[in-house]
């Protein structure tokens, strides 16, 4: 793992530092732009029969390519624009850091694997082997990069689920795909809710790995397993929203939300048992619930509907701390949320009671983290953050004459000090 951490330590370097050394940013946009090689790159790193020549006619609008998710590994930051309006080239993208000129920190953005991967065909028509639409991805401990594609366009006036939801899996050492597995209709009809996934993995043996996939339209998890690739439901009041905690107040507009369960991350495994505890929460909800791997492994149990008991209310982190995503921190045992109501990042230490009170702050910002849509850790426990002050562009309109979206870095142990979550 050392050479992974000097390359890090050596990009981080390179970047311009804001606040301190622990939390950085690293890039921003006034608007997304890509490299202008839409249809350069013919090959295809997946499907050698795919024809480049079946693009879609869409024009690429700017103001419409909104960021949601980052992920990094080894020197390479996963951004992902889903398709919510028309004019978005490639909704699963790729900056390599080592080859942003110093002092660049606002570089276009290239399709990952490549343009024809992302494209639509000119009709619409369903085709399993290239992307729709994506919100997050995941990196797991096996080089491995995890998301769902939605199969969804969710343009205004005319959604369309275009096919299936598929789950992905691509090996980013080879950058070639493991597999895609689509979610079956007796799971769930539409795509529309998958907004994030959290992967439980032995990385003693990369076959056992899980995904745990929330659901914030139908208020489930559904759980892949590689192994047996299968998937399986489980549904819970727990995964609701809150309706007393639907309403927000960011960038200085008010509004009313009803998202269900919404991010899960996994604390540290039992040596001898096996299982991890899970932390899971709604959006439109301050309250944190908790169950265990082992609970949502067993797809016995799924079956049976008489699960209830497994799922437990954990605590409240109190008022205005309604989160997206969050991750659990194994060398500090800390949570780390993204908190929308507040453009924060707030803090727990799991060895704490779990009160408003024993939670913290550690980035505060009203003008680079509105609408912290997405938080997660690479290999090397470093947290990455993606804002994108979505509410303005959902209820009013960027301003694209400043920086509209974000990414932060992040050192956990570092991050902590001073704070109520460091030990």
């Amino acid at each position: 793992m050392a050479h992974i951490w000097t390359t890090i330590v050596t990009v981080a370097l390179m970047l311009p530092v804001v606040y301190c050394q622990k939390i950085q940013e690293v890039f921003h946009w006034k608007r997304i732009t890509h490299q202008k090689d839409f249809n350069a790159d013919t090959r295809d790193i997946f499907f050698e029969e795919l024809n480049p020549t079946s693009l879609n006619n869409e024009t690429f609008a700017s103001y419409v390519n909104v960021p949601m998710g980052v992920t990094h590994h080894k020197g390479r930051l996963f951004i992902t624009v889903p398709r919510r309006f028309p004019g978005v080239p490639s909704t699963l993208n790729v900056i390599d850091i080592a080859t942003i000129p110093e002092g660049e920190m606002s570089p276009p953005l290239k399709a990952y694997p490549d343009y024809i991967v992302n494209q639509l065909h000119s009709d619409y028509h369903p085709d399993q082997k290239r992307f729709i639409s994506i919100y997050r991805s995941k990196v797991d401990r096996c080089d491995r990069l995890w998301f769902v594609d939605t199969g969804m366009l969710e343009y205004p006036g005319n959604a369309t689920q275009v096919q299936r939801p598929q789950v992905w899996i691509i090996d980013l050492l080879r950058d070639r795909k493991v597999r895609s597995f689509p979610i079956p209709e007796t799971i769930v009809w539409t795509g529309e809710g998958m907004a994030s996934l959290v992967v439980d993995v032995d990385t003693e043996n990369c076959d056992k790995a899980f995904a745990y996939i929330p659901d914030l339209v139908q208020a489930a998890i559904y759980v892949y397993s590689f192994e047996a690739n299968r998937m399986w439901a489980f549904r819970h009041s727990s995964f609701q929203q809150n309706p007393q905690r639907a309403n927000f107040h960011v960038a200085g507009l008010r509004f009313v939300w009803d998202d269900g369960i919404f991010s899960i991350t996994l604390g540290r495994r039992d040596p001898l048992t096996k299982a991890r505890p899970v932390y899971y929460h709604p959006m439109v909800s301050t309250s944190e619930f908790t169950t265990s791997s082992l609970t949502l492994q067993n797809e016995s149990l799924a079956s049976t509907e008489n699960y209830g008991q497994f799922f437990q209310l954990l605590g409240d982190r109190g008022p205005n701390s309604q989160s997206t995503l969050h991750h659990y921190d194994e060398e500090t045992g800390v949570i780390f949320y993204a908190e929308v109501n507040r453009n924060a990042i707030g803090c727990w230490n799991s060895k704490n009671n779990f009160t408003a009170e024993d939670h913290d702050t550690i980035l505060l910002d009203h003008a680079d983290l509105i609408y912290p849509g997405d938080l997660n850790a690479d290999a090397d426990g470093v947290i990455w953050v993606l804002a994108n002050n979505l509410p303005t562009w959902l209820y009013s309109r960027y301003d694209e004459n400043r920086y509209n979206f974000h990414v932060w870095r992040i050192v956990p142990k570092e991050a902590i000090i001073g704070t109520k979550c460091h030990n």
